[in-house]
Order: structure tokens, then C-alpha cells, then sequence
């Protein structure tokens, strides 16, 4: 009896919970137990993998379970920490759209001419063959890239960005997160078969940096959307994009530093960034201190839809 009250108790308090900084940490072994498990069981018994589970690839149900793992960190800590109400409130974020028309004109037409330029820097904008040789094909590796990378911002950018930003101003939160994600991504390239074995992790890294630093302003611009997020990061895996490695890594840096720059007022200053990991679920958005109004005139969105804590 004394075990199933203080049990329901617990059920009740963690219903009315965000989820503090500390989740943080369990998070990360998560996502990396997770996706190094899977990969470094092919790169440290690749016959006995292929033998009882077959080739990885990339539609191997094991490399979506690795892929994935950002997201059932996210959803394991969130149901932790907040209970299925908290779960709720995390996945509302999921249907946050509104932002300034720049930055749906930066994903439209901004990403897109990053690889343009990148592929006609490296030479091969008009010699490499396009990348499917049908629309049914073409349709279909749209489809795989829907449900792939983007599905990792539950975790990245629907949990860790809002932690970081409790401890950090908005370009150090994105900078730490960069250099975590493009670490995350690390056994990719050491296994063969894989596109990530085909590059050089270098430019690679620098390019996680510099699109978690990219992404941050548009997190909090749109109020911590994860839509907003995954469509970022489905406009830069886009397979129909031509290839421009590294050159749109290159390009991408000085983007990252324009747009750091552009918002320069607000990604150095802790306060005016979303910090809130289960959206409103629990009432009224919670605000740190004296931030009214300075979201308005940083990124121009309305204040009642941030998504703030202050503890944490």
C-alpha cells in the first residue's frame, strides 16, 4: 500500500514537472548507447552482424533504430521527467510553424543555393548525373530522407537546445551542440558502405558546427518548432541537391557567421532564448525574468508563444 501511494505520488509529480538540466546527461548516453551500439556491433563483428541481421544499409531496420536515437532518448527522458501530459506538451511543438518569412525563404531558396554553389566551386554542378533516374525513384529517396535525419531533432534541437540555452547564450549552446551531433556521427564514417565513409570528417564536423549555430536563431525564432527544425535538416540532406562537398561546408561557415551576425544582439546574451522542453502542456508559458518584450524586438515573434523556463 505505502509503495503504490508513493508511487502515484511520484506519477503525479513528475506530471507536473518540466525537465530539469540534469536530463541532459542521461540523454546523451541514450543517443549515443544507442546509435554507437548499433554501429560499432558491424564495425567490430561485421560477419556475425551480416550473418544473423544481414548488410547494414541505409534502410536497415538496425541503422533506422541508430538514426533514430536522438528521438527515443528525447522521448524516454521527456516521459521521465514529465509523464505522458509532459510527453503531450513535448510533441506539441511539433505543430509550432509561425516565423518570419526570411527564414522560410533562407530554407526554400537560401540552403538549396549553398549546394549550388558549393558544387559549382568544386566544379561538377553541370557534370555529375542527377541522382535518381526516375520520378518514382526520386520520390522515394524524398520519402527515406523525410523519415531519416530529420526525426533526429526530436532529440537534438527538441531537447538538448533548450537545456544548453539554460546555461548558455545562444551561440555557445549552438556551438556545444554542433560539436556533440557532428561527434554523434562518428562511427558513420568508419563504417565502410556507408555515404559518411566516402567524406572527410573534418570538414564534416565544421559543418555540424556551423549548422547548429545556423539553426539556433530559428529555433527561437519559431518558438522551439521541431517542424521548423526538421525541415532544416531534410533541406540540407535533400538527395536531390547536388553534391558540394566540402565546398558547402565552406559555404555554410560564412552563412553561419552572417546570420550570428544578424543576430548578434540576442545569440550572445543568455535570457532571450527558448528553454522550455514540453511546450506549454502544464499552462501558461513560463518566462525567465524581465524577458518580455525583448524576444519581440530579437526575433520577432509574438512573446505569448515562447516557451520559457528559467530553472532548471
Amino acid at each position: 500500500m505505502g509503495d503504490g501511494i508513493r508511487t502515484s505520488a511520484l506519477v503525479r509529480e513528475r506530471a507536473g514537472a518540466g525537465v530539469p538540466f540534469r536530463a541532459f546527461w542521461p540523454f546523451l548516453v541514450i543517443a549515443f548507447a544507442i546509435a554507437w551500439g548499433v554501429l560499432a556491433l558491424y564495425i567490430f563483428l561485421p560477419e556475425w552482424m551480416g550473418a544473423v541481421f544481414g548488410e547494414l544499409s541505409g534502410r536497415h531496420p538496425l541503422f533506422f533504430l541508430a538514426v533514430y536515437a536522438p528521438a527515443i532518448a528525447a522521448v524516454v527522458v521527456v516521459l521521465w521527467h514529465s509523464g505522458p501530459a509532459g510527453l503531450r506538451g513535448f510533441m506539441s511543438r511539433v505543430l509550432l510553424w509561425r516565423c518570419s518569412w526570411v527564414w522560410y525563404a533562407f530554407l526554400v531558396v537560401g540552403i538549396p543555393l549553398v549546394f549550388v554553389g558549393g558544387a559549382a566551386m568544386r566544379g561538377t554542378l553541370f557534370t555529375d548525373p542527377f541522382a535518381f533516374d526516375s520520378v518514382g525513384g526520386m520520390f522515394a529517396g524524398l520519402g527515406l530522407a523525410v523519415i531519416k535525419g530529420p526525426m533526429e531533432e526530436f532529440g537534438w534541437r527538441g531537447v538538448a537546445l533548450p537545456l544548453l540555452q539554460r546555461k548558455f547564450a545562444p551561440i555557445w549552446a549552438g556551438v556545444v551542440l554542433g560539436m556533440i551531433w557532428g561527434v554523434w556521427h562518428l562511427p558513420a564514417f568508419l563504417l565502410s558502405g556507408t555515404q559518411q565513409s566516402e567524406w572527410a570528417f573534418a570538414p564534416f564536423f565544421l559543418g555540424c558546427i556551423a549548422l547548429s549555430v545556423i539553426v539556433t536563431p530559428l529555433f527561437n525564432a519559431s518558438g522551439g518548432s521541431i517542424l521548423l527544425t526538421a525541415l532544416f535538416h531534410f533541406t540540407v540532406m535533400n538527395p536531390v541537391l547536388p553534391a558540394a562537398e566540402p565546398y558547402d561546408t565552406y559555404i555554410l561557415v560564412v552563412a553561419a557567421g552572417v546570420i550570428v551576425w544578424l543576430n548578434r544582439e540576442a545569440m550572445f546574451r543568455r535570457g532571450v532564448a527558448v528553454t522550455e522542453v514540453v511546450g506549454s502542456a502544464f499552462g501558461s508559458p513560463r518566462r525567465t525574468k524581465g524577458t518580455k518584450g525583448k524576444f519581440e524586438k530579437e526575433y520577432g515573434v509574438a512573446s505569448r508563444r515562447l516557451i520559457y523556463a528559467g530553472s532548471g
